[in-house]
């Protein structure tokens, strides 16, 4: 049996999926890249793209920043196929040998085992972030509030300065003839 650490330190996330590199999978396999590809390609109509799918460029320079890989060079000009967990298990109907079987049922093992650290982290973490987008609503709401207060003292004080002005106008001194009132 393989050693869980080693197949999780293989398992990376692309596109917000977790997946294995074809040239990890083929040296879990002790197989050589090319052929594991071969054997893919042969049975292409096992492999939809929510199995597998081709790294683009972005992704591949993603991967040598992280240092996943040592440089583009080290693909040999292939793009590399990304596998996710329904399409690591379907490896195991193309590859047939013992070694196979024996690598494929410690690599779903691994995929389980981090489905379920993460099914265990996300409710505390949730919980974190819930309390402080509340904590943001609430200051929110007493921002809004005071800013309500304000806007009545405003509006009140516009209010009373019109009634003032109502008050002071005077009447105007009529153009002609005509005498003032007093």
């Amino acid at each position: 049996m393989m050693d869980l650490q080693v197949i999780q330190s293989k398992i990376h996330e692309i596109r917000g999926q977790q997946v294995m590199l074809d040239f990890d999978l083929a040296q879990l396999y002790e197989v050589e890249t090319r052929a594991l590809k071969q054997a893919v390609r042969r049975n292409i109509e096992r492999f939809p793209p929510d199995f597998m799918f081709e790294l683009a460029d972005s992704e591949i320079n993603n991967l040598v920043s992280q240092n996943v890989i040592p440089s583009k060079s080290y693909l040999g000009g292939a793009v590399p196929y990304a596998f996710l967990e329904p399409g690591v298990a379907m490896l195991s109907s193309v590859l047939k040998s013992a070694r196979a079987i024996e690598v494929n049922i410690s690599i779903i093992r691994a995929f389980i085992a981090i489905r379920r650290y993460m099914i265990q982290a996300a409710p505390s973490s949730l919980s974190g972030e819930l309390e402080e987008i509340k904590e943001r609503i609430k200051a929110l709401e007493e921002i809004s509030d005071e800013n309500e207060e304000k806007f009545d003292d405003i509006y009140i004080a516009l209010t009373e300065l019109a009634m003032k002005q109502k008050l002071t106008v005077k009447s105007r001194n009529p153009i002609g003839f005509i005498k003032p009132k007093e």
